[in-house]
């Protein structure tokens, strides 16, 4: 057996080695290049040819396996990687702008990006738990650094220090519930674990601290407190990215694990079900009583978590129904590529209009803002309404999928709880967009001058903005790609 992986396994794992690569050849440029549009260039054409690896594993038919089965080239990981790499690529065209406003360090903040991303796209194609841990490992210990990435704050510091300790009990949660399994099942990889008897309870307690650990990484209530704090202390271009690309990794794991282990899907339903309600709750009615938009839009991040947590409870009665849970697990993938549009959307606005220092993220700084800047609030509008759900956005399909697996699985309380969550949440976001357009700014935000918008910010806009009616009106190719057949291990 030879010592190093052949070029097929090289190949299957491009976009990991990419970005990992870029990201250290941004640090070592980092002595010799001060110019940081060449380091900002660098970045984004790192972040991008990740993407492009992409494309050597497209070509290579149904579902294919790298090293020996630990990490998965289908369809389903090629789709989360071409994800968290678009994430990436915006990220860094908002960064851009906002580490010369703040006098930030760029080439290591693009390093700590690309380096999260790698282990987002990891995290994504594992299909072996230990093998996973590493993926989130790597993502996790970037983010950590990257929340405490303005120094001199105390609440970034704050943000980061929170990040860290709960981030840790999670991923010892983690690792504690893979022994268990382990001592189970004898083996770390899933396809492996099919055959295993759902009804031990040592099985069924390793799943509860799997669960667990991946809960906190996708603000599930009651594992939701770090969000909100870590969301608001952390640079605003950081919190798009965790408002994106974790929570969508971790979600893909989940999705793998629910696919592939039988007793996942029997033991997790209720803990599904009741983790879905009390997530929705949680974060919607969190959100009405904040009067910071970053955090409004950390319990917004919340809420929609809980939503797409509905869908993991549609996909047990799915399974053994002519219809199958195919329906669901493409309504997940939908939600969260429209969702992290929006969310990396949103926070590119708060970020550029949060000027030095991040001193004007109160809702009513957003005062007049209409009339001051009439395109930025109706694209910041436009997003709201998406996250709102309202029709020809892409929200709206993403919600309206959901809803339609819930009712279809029958969980009819499930989709009424869903549909109550959604007026709820149209307060805060409708109440946001109100004082843009219908409140008088204070005198001294009305005297201060407009904020201005690079070109880079304007770009991450267009695209946000393009995607999000895109997908809300001709969504068919997109999710024709998540229906077929051979998406999920041909499940």
């Amino acid at each position: 057996m030879s010592a190093f992986p052949s070029s097929a396994d090289l190949l299957l794992v491009l976009p990991e080695l990419i970005w990992c690569g870029f990201g250290a050849l941004l640090m070592l440029l980092q002595p010799f290049v001060r110019s940081r549009r060449v380091l900002t260039t660098v970045a984004v054409a790192g972040a991008l040819l990740g993407i492009c690896g992409n494309f050597f594993a497209v070509h290579n038919p149904g579902a294919a396996f790298a090293f020996s089965g630990l990490v998965a080239a289908d369809p389903f990981s090629i789709f989360f990687s071409h994800l968290v790499g678009l994430v990436a690529v915006l990220v860094i065209l908002v960064a851009a702008p906002y580490l010369d406003r703040e006098r930030l360090a760029d080439a290591e903040f693009y390093a700590l990006v690309l380096f999260a991303t790698a282990g987002m796209g990891v995290l994504a194609s594992a299909q072996e738990l230990l093998t996973a841990f590493i993926g989130l490992e790597l993502s996790s210990i970037s983010s950590y650094i990257l929340a405490g990435y303005r120094r001199d704050t105390l609440k970034s510091g704050e943000s980061s220090m929170k990040y860290f300790l709960l981030g840790s009990f999670a991923t010892a949660f983690f690792l504690y519930g893979i022994a268990l399994v382990y001592g189970v099942t004898g083996t770390t990889n899933l396809l492996r674990m099919d055959a295993a008897d759902p009804t031990s309870s040592m099985l069924k307690l390793g799943l509860a601290l799997i669960l667990i650990g991946l809960g906190f990484k996708v603000a599930a209530a009651p594992f939701q407190i770090w969000t909100p704090d870590v969301y608001e202390g952390a640079p605003t271009p950081v919190t798009a990215l965790f408002s994106a690309g974790p929570k969508a990794a971790a979600f893909a794991l989940l999705l793998r694990i629910f696919a592939d282990v039988h007793a996942a899907t029997q033991f997790w339903f209720w803990a599904f079900w009741i983790l879905a309600v009390l997530t929705m709750f949680a974060g919607n009615l969190g959100a009405l009583l904040q009067t910071n938009v970053k955090r409004l839009l950390a319990y917004s991040s919340i809420a929609h978590a809980g939503y797409i947590l509905v869908a993991f409870a549609a996909v047990t009665n799915l399974a053994d129904t002519e219809i199958g849970a195919s329906p669901a697990y493409a309504a997940v993938l939908f939600y969260l590529l429209t969702y992290a549009l929006v969310k990396v959307g949103a926070f590119t606005i708060v970020s550029q209009f949060g000027g030095v220092g991040e001193k004007h993220l109160s809702i009513d700084d957003y005062a007049g803002l209409g009339e001051r800047q009439p395109v930025v609030a109706a694209v910041l509008s436009l997003f709201l309404l998406s996250l709102l759900g309202l029709p020809v956005t892409a929200g709206f399909l993403g919600k309206f999928y959901i809803f339609k697996a819930a009712v279809d699985s029958h969980l009819i309380w499930l989709a009424v709880i869903m549909a109550i969550n959604s007026v709820i949440g149209a307060y805060y976001y409708i109440r946001l967009i109100v004082i843009m357009y219908m409140r008088e700014p204070s005198a001294e935000i009305a005297a201060s001058l407009p904020a201005r918008f690079p070109l880079s910010v304007n770009v991450v806009l267009a695209i946000a903005a393009f995607g999000t009616i895109f997908l809300g009106l001709l969504p068919s190719r997109t999710l024709n790609y998540l229906l077929q057949a051979n998406l999920l291990n041909n499940r």
